[in-house]
């Protein structure tokens, strides 16, 4: 009853933007989330990738958790609705190209609103979109992409578990991707 008691407390505070609450959900259903994904992709690295995206997304969406439901079938909803879209998304890639209907694998080469500022060398307009980040995700993103560390290493220099990396890393990129394209717009 305690644990129960202190995820549902962990919830609220999520719901507030606390950073200790966020870790505690994400350590005490990442196996579960991964177990799942793992089932359906049979693949480590996509299993792993997906619990990412799951919890990305689930502490995007925290406000909108009903008290009502179990927050571990909601976090597995999340997750299943990613891995379908994660399905559909490698179906489109494949594209038949021939008149004998070989499938060619044909992924999207565009790059990403970072990858374009990367390529026309404006690392000074880069910096100061990242300078708009909170300070935890201007470091991860610096010992990531600049000083190139592993997620081991980051985990290791921030004194974190390594799912709280990724999932930190996750998040920063897609704020950082925010900021870029509300400036552009």
């Amino acid at each position: 009853m305690k644990e129960k008691i202190e995820i549902t407390e962990a919830i609220i505070n999520a719901k507030k933007g606390e950073e200790a609450a966020y870790t505690l959900l994400l350590n005490t259903y990442w196996k579960d989330v991964y177990r799942f994904q793992f089932s359906k992709t049979n693949d480590e690295d996509e299993a792993e990738d997906i619990t990412i995206k799951t919890f990305a997304k689930a502490f995007d969406k925290i406000a909108t958790f009903d008290d009502n439901y179990k927050f571990k079938t909601w976090l597995i909803s999340i997750s299943k609705n990613i891995y379908i879209d994660h399905l559909r998304k490698q179906k489109n890639q494949t594209v038949s190209l021939s008149k004998e209907n070989d499938a060619y694998h044909v992924k999207d080469e565009e790059p990403t609103p970072v990858d374009k500022l990367i390529i026309e060398q404006n690392l000074a307009q880069l910096l100061s979109y990242i300078k708009q980040l909170k300070p935890h995700y201007q470091d991860i993103i610096h010992l990531r992409f600049f000083k190139e560390m592993s997620y081991k290493e980051i985990a290791s220099r921030l004194d974190e578990p390594m799912n709280n990396v990724k999932v930190k890393l996750l998040r920063a990129k897609k704020l950082l991707a925010e900021i870029i394209k509300n400036s552009d717009s």
